[in-house]
């Protein structure tokens, strides 16, 4: 009896693997031209006298209502090319990202056979928005390379909570992140449960479309301290959602309290100096995670359901 269940469990196993492995040689074999354009050197490789050529070529780059003056100003002003000279020292290879970025698009592709994936991946550099590190339309992505330095750069003057995800190994999460925000559909359910697992769709998608590598807290933006945090308290941050009768309430002000990033979260209680932010946004994806084990559906399908009906058929149960 004992040699048949090893048996099993090894008939099991070798079959996942040859599963796994089977899948990885479909998307691989998606075909995936992607054309890299680094903007970055472009411009500021570019002799000032010959900056109309660059702007006929690349428009989208230079909105109008922009004098010359303004570009030619970037272009030579020091801080400006020491930010550039930061960048190409960090980034004079780009390659391995590329083929990281291609993987990315094939996953997307495999998934979401509907969706046109990007033709053109360019990088720039600036204004450190860390809002918009990565730009995902149609048929282009936009890297901001400033933003992926080293948190301990010298030019950051932002909080921890910010810059520490000002990582080279943030790059292909934020990919991802930005594509999430043209799948997961605007709703009106405006309950802090809807902006929960809206968010943790997002991270879910972190799940299907990056190596497996990369960690549950390079998804979140988190330190191994902060995703530790949320692994040992996570019964207590549920039951402390479903003592406040949280799940269905509208209030706008949870959102930040919960699920924006934030130097902490804020229960108003002594746990909130302990606690890492977006810990609504961590249990959210803990909830969709769960959804997924006990469902059959696509990722586009999931993109499509309401918070109300993953929540029902998630049979999530915290971890004590």
């Amino acid at each position: 009896m004992k040699t048949c269940v090893i048996s099993l469990v090894l008939f099991s196993f070798f079959c996942s693997c040859e599963t796994k492995n089977k899948l990885k040689q479909e998307i691989e074999a998606i075909p995936m031209d992607v054309q890299l354009v680094r903007f970055d050197k472009i411009f500021f490789e570019t002799a000032p006298k010959d900056l109309s050529k660059i702007k006929q070529e690349y428009p989208f780059f230079f909105p109008e209502g922009n004098d010359d003056s303004v570009w030619l100003e970037k272009m030579q002003n020091p801080l400006w090319r020491e930010l550039y000279a930061e960048v190409e020292k960090k980034f004079s290879d780009f390659e391995p990202y590329q083929l990281e970025i291609e993987g990315v698009l094939k996953r997307i592709k495999y998934e979401f056979p509907k969706v046109q994936t990007p033709k053109r991946v360019f990088t720039i550099i600036s204004e450190m928005d860390y809002t918009n590190k990565v730009i995902y339309a149609d048929s282009l992505m936009i890297i901001s390379l400033e933003m992926y330095l080293g948190k301990d750069h010298k030019f950051y003057q932002f909080p921890n909570y910010i810059k520490q995800n000002f990582e080279p190994r943030q790059l292909l999460p934020d990919v991802v992140e930005s594509f999430a925000r043209r799948q997961v559909m605007p709703t009106r359910d405006k309950s802090f449960l809807s902006a929960m697992i809206d968010t943790g769709k997002g991270l879910y998608l972190k799940d299907a479309l990056l190596e497996e590598e990369y960690t549950d807290a390079e998804k979140m933006g988190y330190t191994k301290e902060q995703l530790q945090w949320c692994q040992e308290n996570e019964s207590y941050i549920w039951r402390y959602f479903i003592d406040g009768q949280l799940l269905y309430d509208d209030d706008q002000k949870l959102i930040p309290r919960f699920i924006s990033p934030a130097p902490f979260s804020k229960f108003y209680l002594e746990i909130d100096n302990e606690s890492p932010g977006r810990v609504g946004a961590w249990l959210g994806w803990q909830i969709v995670r769960s959804f997924m084990k006990n469902n059959e559906v696509s990722l586009p399908q999931l993109m499509q359901l309401s918070a109300k009906e993953i929540f029902e058929k998630s049979n999530y149960k915290p971890k004590k």
